[in-house]
């Protein structure tokens, strides 16, 4: 079972990012600083912050469905019209923010505070040394040139948690997003 995306957090946090960016970045730092973002508050709260899924990509993790809304044209009738509200499709391989002010009521203070955190350790990089830093993350595979998905719990003990607490953390989002899926 996978965990239900929450494509109004995944565009409020990639808002947040850009605005403290000056409204627009390279989208493959954008997705760098999303998904440390996202491995964070995995990490510290236990949940997600878009409960998307992780795959390995030849230049590091990624946030599967949110590199999608990224790099796909969007669909007649599909869902990422709050997206493109929001973050430009990509020009010269960069994303702006269309909005004055970045959304965030979706987000919690918690994990505001940790987009903060993120972009104050990794802002000011660039999106280069952001692919050399999430390739030394112990979750990652060189998928040579393909996909490798990465679970939850792989995230959870390459950040250091024990097997135990992994699997407590991974069976409540399963149970989260099967009571999600039984009320959608």
């Amino acid at each position: 079972m996978r965990l239900l995306f929450n494509v109004e957090k995944a565009t409020q946090a990639a808002a947040y990012l850009l605005e403290r960016r000056g409204g627009r970045m390279s989208y493959m730092k954008l997705l760098k600083l999303l998904y440390l973002a996202d491995r964070e508050a995995l990490v510290s709260l236990g949940r997600p912050i878009t409960y998307d899924r992780y795959v390995s990509m030849d230049h590091g993790p990624v946030l599967s469905q949110t590199y999608n809304l990224i790099a796909s044209e969007p669909q007649p009738g599909r869902s990422p019209e709050y997206w493109r509200e929001v973050i430009s499709a990509p020009q010269n391989y960069e994303v702006a923010l269309l909005t004055l002010r970045a959304p965030t009521s979706s987000l919690s203070a918690a994990q505001i505070g940790i987009l903060h955190g993120v972009f104050a350790a990794h802002g000011a990089k660039g999106r280069w040394e952001l692919v050399d830093f999430v390739h030394t993350l112990p979750e990652w595979v060189n998928p040579h040139g393909s996909s490798i998905p990465i679970s939850v719990r792989d995230v959870l003990l390459a950040s250091g948690m024990d097997e135990e607490e992994a699997e407590g953390i991974e069976e409540g989002l399963l149970a989260e997003a099967a009571l999600d899926e039984l009320l959608a």
